[in-house]
C-alpha cells in the first residue's frame, strides 16, 4: 500500500504528463505542486512508485511517465469526477433534444461524445430484447396486404409485411389494432409472445384467420437474432497521438463491430462507469488506449452502452464526467421520447 504522500506524488506525475506529454521530473513536481517537501523527498518517492511499478523512466536522465498500474491506481483514486460546466450541461440538453428518432438520437451523441471528449466516441444502439412496446400499428395497404408498424419505448421501429388469407376490412383491423395495444403496450418484448398468446379466442370468429397471420408475423420479428450494431466518430482525434501499436491497427480494430460491442463491455446497470486501461482491454491491437464507458436506459433500466477510446494519456476525470453526463441525457431523451 502506498501512503498518502506517494499517492499524491503518483496523481501529479499523471496529472502532469496529461497535460504536457513530458516526463515528469522531480524538479518540475516540487515547483507546479503544493507537495510539501523536497525534490530529494520527491525523488524517493518516485523510487518506490518506480520499483512497485506504478511509473517507469522512458530514457536515461528522463523524467518518469505512469504505467497502465499507474493509471488505474490513479482511477481507483479519483475522489471526484470532474463535473461539465453550466454551460456544456445546457449545450448537451439542446442538442440532444433536437433528436427526431433514434437514429437521430445515436447520431447526435456520438458525435457530441467525440466533440466534448476530443477522443473516439462510440454509441451501442439499444437492443430490441431490452425495449418494451410503446404502440402496435396495423395499416392497409392493399386487399390482401397490411403493414405491421411495432414502435419501441426506445424510438425503434420495425415494420413487417403481412400477406392475409383473405380481404380485411377496415372494421377488423381496427379491432385487432386496439386487441393488440391493450395486450402488449408497456410489455416487454421478451415477455410479448406470453402476452399474446390467448389474443386469437378473443378475436370474433371471422378475424381469427388473419389475427393468427398478423401474429405470426410479430412474434417472427420479436425472435429475431437482431444484431447488435454500434457506431463510432471521431477518429480523426487520434492522428496526434503516439501509440504502442501503428494508428493502423487502432483504426482496423475499430472497424469490427464485435471489437467495439466487446470494448464497451457488458450492459449492467444502467448508471455503471466503467474505465478500461491499457492490457485490459481484451483486444491485441487497442492494449494502448484506454476504454471509458456507461450505459445508457430508461427509467433504471440499462438498454445499451455508450464511450470513448483514446490513448491512455487521457484527461480520465474530464472524460469520465463526460461520459457520465452524455449516458444521463440519452437515457433522458429516450423516455421522454
Amino acid at each position: 500500500m502506498l501512503d498518502d504522500r506517494k499517492l499524491a506524488v503518483l496523481r501529479a506525475i499523471v496529472e502532469d504528463y496529461v497535460s504536457t506529454n513530458e516526463p515528469v521530473g522531480s524538479k518540475a513536481l516540487a515547483e507546479r505542486h503544493a507537495l510539501g517537501v523536497s525534490p530529494a523527498t520527491i525523488r524517493n518517492d518516485m523510487a518506490v512508485l518506480e520499483e512497485q511499478g506504478y511509473i517507469t523512466q522512458p530514457h536515461t536522465s528522463a523524467g518518469r511517465v505512469p504505467t497502465d498500474k499507474g493509471y488505474r491506481l490513479f482511477v481507483d483514486r479519483l475522489s471526484t469526477i470532474k463535473p461539465l460546466s453550466a454551460a456544456e450541461r445546457r449545450a448537451i440538453e439542446t442538442f440532444l433534444n433536437g433528436a427526431y428518432d433514434l437514429d437521430d438520437v445515436v447520431s447526435r451523441t456520438v458525435r457530441l461524445l467525440a466533440q466534448l471528449t476530443r477522443q473516439v466516441a462510440v454509441v451501442q444502439y439499444p437492443s430490441l430484447s431490452r425495449s418494451s412496446v410503446r404502440h402496435v400499428e396495423l395499416v392497409p395497404v392493399a386487399e390482401r396486404r397490411l403493414l405491421l408498424v411495432l414502435i419501441t419505448n426506445t424510438g425503434r421501429v420495425e415494420q413487417r409485411v403481412v400477406e392475409t388469407p383473405g380481404a380485411v376490412c377496415e372494421e377488423s383491423v381496427s379491432r385487432l389494432r386496439t386487441l393488440l395495444n391493450s395486450c402488449l403496450d408497456g410489455c416487454l418484448l421478451a415477455d410479448a409472445p406470453t402476452a399474446v398468446a390467448d389474443l386469437p379466442e378473443q378475436v370474433a370468429p371471422d378475424d381469427r384467420q388473419v389475427a393468427a397471420t398478423v401474429l405470426s408475423v410479430l412474434l417472427e420479428t420479436l425472435v429475431e437474432k437482431h444484431e447488435e450494431k454500434v457506431v463510432f466518430a471521431g477518429t480523426a482525434n487520434l492522428a496526434n497521438v503516439d501509440f504502442a501499436q501503428s494508428l493502423r491497427e487502432v483504426l482496423e480494430a475499430l472497424e469490427e463491430q464485435v471489437v467495439l460491442m466487446r470494448l464497451l463491455g457488458e450492459v449492467g446497470d444502467s448508471s455503471s462507469l466503467t474505465v478500461r486501461i491499457g492490457k485490459e482491454n481484451p483486444h491485441e491491437s487497442l492494449r494502448s488506449t484506454s476504454v471509458v464507458a456507461a450505459g445508457y436506459g430508461v427509467g433504471d433500466r440499462p438498454l445499451a452502452r455508450l464511450g470513448v477510446l483514446g490513448p491512455t494519456r487521457m484527461d480520465y476525470p474530464s472524460t469520465m464526467g463526460a461520459v457520465r453526463a452524455v449516458a444521463r441525457y440519452v437515457g433522458q431523451v429516450l423516455a421522454g421520447s
